[in-house]
């Protein structure tokens, strides 16, 4: 079972991710703190503790905007002790996400929190710091519809067509998908969705970007420059990428 840690400075948004942790069948405790100072003293309360000892804390669920430490310098922080505590993200910004990711974060939730996700932000807890942490059966996935894609957006689950994705930019581990309608930040490297969607004609064209062919308008020769216009947007093919991309275009019924 885990011990937990909420941290967030608004008092309404704390109560609610504490009262929703400690409804979680895998949580054994969950307290709050309304600062980073704050929840920096309790976890180091849990580390002279030991990972066994009465004040343990398992995992330490975030926010970022906070007066004085935000949640990314906390965060930043932990990352210089022996044996720090998991750190799960929860705010309402998703533009973060790449940094929180780049500092070993297990999973980032969106407020406003929904149960059902933050329930898998604990599952990823608990597979992270092993089976013998926790033995509530793990809830079952279903398979994915593989024409759509499940994206958040404001605490809302949204599926995105893949035939309206035009094209795909790498962003870390995350990637976004650019639609004519917006951009998602999705949870999945590029070189997963090259491999995945090569099929549906998506065609890597960059270390960046992953491009639709249906969706390429017009492909330039400058100087030795090669790119592509892909509705409102201008995208660089890599020279070890552009012979590929003018053979696909060529064959495009």
């Amino acid at each position: 079972m885990l011990r937990a840690l909420a941290v967030d400075d608004e008092r309404p948004s704390l109560e609610e991710l504490v009262y929703l942790l400690n409804a979680d069948p895998r949580i054994s405790s969950a307290e709050g703190a309304g600062d980073a100072t704050e929840a920096l003293r309790r976890i180091n309360r849990a580390l002279q503790s030991g990972p066994h000892g009465p004040e343990a804390i398992d995992v330490v669920f975030l926010d970022i905007h906070m007066p004085g430490l935000d949640g990314l310098d906390l965060a930043r922080l932990l990352t210089g002790f022996a044996q720090p505590p998991l750190v799960v993200f929860v705010t309402a910004h998703e533009g973060f996400a790449v940094q929180a990711f780049d500092l070993k974060a297990v999973d980032y939730v969106l407020k406003p929190v929904r149960k059902e996700r933050l329930a898998e932000a604990v599952r990823r807890a608990a597979e992270q710091l092993g089976p013998e942490k926790v033995a509530a059966p793990r809830i079952p996935v279903h398979e994915p519809d593989p024409d759509q894609i499940p994206v958040e957006l404001g605490g809302v689950t949204r599926f995105v067509t893949v035939d309206d994705i035009t094209h795909v930019e790498a962003q870390g581990d995350y990637a976004r998908l650019h639609t004519a309608k917006g951009s998602h930040l999705v949870r999945i490297p590029v070189s997963t969705l090259e491999e995945r969607w090569r099929s549906r004609g998506f065609v890597r064209i960059h270390r960046r970007h992953l491009v639709a062919l249906r969706h390429i308008g017009e492909l330039r020769l400058d100087a030795g420059t090669v790119s592509v216009v892909v509705g409102a947007e201008e995208l660089q093919v890599s020279r070890r990428h552009a012979r590929e991309l003018r053979d696909l275009l060529m064959r495009r019924p």
